[in-house]
């Protein structure tokens, strides 16, 4: 038997406009559309995006502006500043947001598993005690608790406080 999980509040992910060519850069250059787009935060190095797929409710992503998908060639002061929001983001999400622990990744390449191989980035995810379930490991489905926009706002709200 084949069970269905309905999720209707995704709808808008999967009917919504396809962004052509690298959406890291879509966004980058596409300032006046950062609310629709999920952008928390941005200056001349980098930005910060929700993830629309995430792993737990306020996992989003530190993006430098450069197009790259080598590290090893990002100039050493974006990578620097990356690492700062990455500090900051910490303590916002721990602090702030009460996650008890936090996840950083970065994924550098399609073999490695980045889902958006083309442009590095750091994923920020917050973690909860016993925030597992046997929903991912059982039936391959994440379960999402709670409603994105409000986690964006909520987020978005910390962000002058911690990150500046």
């Amino acid at each position: 038997m084949n069970d269905i999980l309905y999720a209707p509040w995704r709808d808008k992910y999967v009917t919504n406009k396809k962004i052509e060519g690298c959406v890291f850069c879509h966004i980058s250059s596409n300032e006046k559309e950062d609310k629709e787009l999920h952008v928390l935060y941005r200056d001349e190095h980098c930005f910060i995006v929700m993830n629309r797929y995430p792993y737990t409710p306020g996992h989003f992503m530190i993006i430098p502006h450069l197009h790259t998908d080598k590290l090893e060639e990002l100039p050493s002061q974006t990578w620097l500043h990356m690492s700062d929001l990455a500090q900051k983001s910490v303590r916002l999400l721990k602090e702030g947001f009460g996650a008890h622990g936090v996840n950083i990744g970065m994924n550098l390449g399609k073999d490695a598993g980045a889902g958006i191989a083309e442009h590095v980035h750091f994923h920020i995810v917050p973690r909860w005690k016993r925030d597992t379930n046997f929903m991912t490991s059982v039936a391959q489905s994440r379960v999402y608790s709670t409603d994105f926009m409000k986690i964006y706002q909520k987020i978005k709200s910390l962000i002058p406080e911690y990150i500046g």
